[in-house]
């Protein structure tokens, strides 16, 4: 492979400069079906001159409702020769939560399933229709103004969008960031309408590598999968590892996992007794944590052999800058003092994102994602509790406040508060604490049932627990940590 992309080369032109040397070789690879770097240059050319002709200008955001597969690749690089910003969004939103972000991006294109639960939408046009009868030739060149359009929650409970503030060139920095190298052979088992999975699985390929897309988690899957297609690069969340080295040992010992050069982890918090077993099993070298928000002002990353000297840590920083705060305003210097995590770019450096829907926190130049940390002597950040409610559930964030917002459309809903108690498997579980009238004669099972089609089924709570006294105390505050703290004491719901 000779060619490799320079800082500020066209994304839409990635596809072509590989296929002149790489044409027959699988450039993504999900469930069954494989997709070569020929058949992605001349695909997402029929796409792209779909996306023109449905109506598409240059600066929009064409939103793809697409689960994990070549349909979902070929449809992101045809938003790039378009001129258009891809949204990957989740296909099992419900349609009151699709609205939300909609009306936010308002995108010049709907992308779905044909038989997907919202392919029916009116102006939704599925990857098929979109390239039917279009020319496979190359296009003139166009440039998006940014290269990918995260979504999330928000704290307050209503979705925001957090636009790259990079165009849709190729840069060294996610690549580097996440260690990820040229015709790298790369694992990526989570859906791509997360954001890392979106960024390390669009970098390997930027980089000429092969990516293979798990349609579903599966512990022994990943681990097969690693040994057939010499993986060497592979993206988990903390629940995965669980549940990968919940399996039995003969089990795992049946894959050598030797092409395997590094596991990357992120999304949530890994307990130390999950990763010192990580590190017992396949060597402190390959073990790799980074820690950073979507916004990627600043970041972390920490190999194995590191954390072992600093267990807990989530290393020292590697890109942009931090520093601790504390109520006052007032950096912290000290080291072992706790306070709130504040972010930069580096100064001269370009913003690496703008929202639609939500102002950032910032203070002085510096945000804050909500965070709470110290750091150590050495400069090792190690991260406390949240100062925002955010819930990390299997490695994706839950906003209570969105969760509380559907609970108190129920007409007998008085007040819920939602917090999130640890969970063997997922970290933690949503558990929903509901204030209704006593006479009411609310049920548990009636509040689940009043809740589906509203939440996704990741945002619904595992548990419910009914209560007829006020959350809020005598300053008509709700004291979400002392609600917590009390059911942490109590006997396991």
């Amino acid at each position: 492979m000779t060619f490799l992309p320079d800082d500020g080369f066209p994304l839409s032109e990635i596809p072509g400069a590989y296929a002149t040397e790489l044409g027959d070789t699988v450039v993504v690879r999900a469930g069954t079906e494989t997709l070569t770097w020929t058949a992605l240059h001349h695909g997402s050319n029929r796409l792209a001159r779909g996306l023109l002709a449905a109506g598409t200008a240059a600066g929009d955001l064409v939103t793809l409702l697409l689960p994990n597969s070549t349909d979902l690749i070929l449809a992101v690089f045809a938003c790039y020769k378009a001129g258009v910003t891809p949204q990957v969004l989740s296909p099992r939103m419900t349609p009151a939560e699709l609205d939300a972000i909609l009306e936010l991006g308002a995108p010049s294109v709907v992308v779905t399933e044909a038989d997907g639960a919202l392919g029916d939408r009116a102006g939704a046009v599925t990857v098929d229709s979109l390239g039917a009868g279009r020319s496979d030739g190359n296009l003139d060149a166009r440039l998006a103004p940014s290269w990918k359009a995260p979504t999330s929650g928000g704290s307050t409970g209503r979705p925001k969008i957090i636009l790259s503030g990079r165009p849709a060139v190729s840069s060294g920095f996610d690549s580097g960031m996440w260690g990820i190298e040229p015709g790298e052979q790369a694992l990526i088992t989570a859906p791509l309408h997360h954001n890392a999975p979106f960024v390390t699985a669009l970098s390997a390929i930027f980089l000429g590598g092969s990516v293979t897309l798990l349609t579903r988690f599966d512990a022994e899957r990943t681990l097969s999968a690693i040994d057939e297609y010499d993986v060497s690069w592979v993206y988990l969340v903390p629940t995965m590892m669980r549940r990968i080295m919940a399996l039995p040992d003969e089990v795992r010992r049946q894959y050598s996992l030797a092409t395997l050069r590094s596991v990357w982890h992120c999304a949530e918090p890994c307990p130390v007794w999950l990763k010192r077993k990580w590190i017992e099993w396949l060597g402190a070298e390959r073990i790799w944590e980074l820690y950073g928000g979507t916004e990627a002002e600043a970041g972390c990353t920490l190999r194995g052999d590191e954390w072992l000297e600093h267990v807990g840590s989530v290393g020292q920083v590697t890109w942009g800058e931090m520093k601790l705060v504390d109520p006052d305003g007032a950096e912290i210097v000290q080291p072992d003092v706790s306070g709130e995590v504040h972010m930069r770019v580096t100064p001269g450096t370009d913003a690496t994102y703008r929202y639609i829907g939500a102002e950032p926190t910032v203070r002085d130049g510096w945000s804050s994602l909500g965070d709470m940390g110290r750091f150590d002597s050495d400069g090792y950040l190690y991260l406390l509790d949240r100062r925002s409610d955010m819930i990390t559930v299997g490695g994706v964030n839950v906003y209570p406040a969105e969760i509380e917002a559907a609970l108190v459309e129920h007409e007998q809903v008085l007040t819920a508060v939602v917090i999130g108690l640890p969970d063997p498997d997922t970290g933690n579980r949503l558990h929903a604490i509901v204030h209704t009238p006593q006479e009411a004669g609310v049920t548990a099972d009636g509040v689940r049932a009043f809740l589906e089609g509203r939440l996704s089924p990741h945002k619904q709570p595992k548990s419910i627990e009914l209560v007829h006294d006020s959350l809020r105390d005598a300053a008509g505050k709700v004291r979400r940590s002392e609600l917590r703290a009390r059911r942490m004491a109590a006997p396991t719901r």
